[in-house]
């Protein structure tokens, strides 16, 4: 019996491990951006055309979600889940990330990034 609950522990702390080492690698970073109101539309369609292309060409972003404030539309938080560190760091070095960053730095009136720890990331898959 005290085999077996030893054995049984290890199994547990080896899954345990290889998730934590899982969410560990696994980069969140959030952004909050205040918009100047009157470049709101031209600001939505250059962000949109970047995390379309960042999707669509980098495997390192995992996913990449933008929300505004109700009743304050030009107060937007991003939500980013990129792969690794590596990854992240190839984003923002991408061609159409600097892009983005060019075009639309006058329209950004203040960004706060945060830097996130994974606790439990959970989604339905496809």
């Amino acid at each position: 019996m005290k085999s077996w609950i030893i054995a049984a522990s290890m199994l547990c702390a080896t899954v345990a491990a290889g998730s934590l080492h899982a969410q560990a690698t696994t980069v969140v970073r959030i952004a909050e951006l205040v918009i100047a109101p009157d470049q709101l539309d031209a600001y939505t369609a250059a962000v949109k055309q970047e995390m379309e292309e960042s999707i669509r060409v980098e495997p390192g972003v995992l996913a990449i979600y933008s929300v505004a404030e109700k009743g304050a539309p030009n107060r937007l938080r991003f939500f980013e889940i990129y792969a690794s560190e590596q990854a992240y760091r190839a984003h923002i070095q991408s061609p159409h990330f600097r892009k983005y960053v060019q075009a639309t730095q006058p329209m950004i009136l203040s960004c706060t990034l945060i830097e996130t720890v994974p606790v439990q990331l959970s989604a339905k898959g496809n």
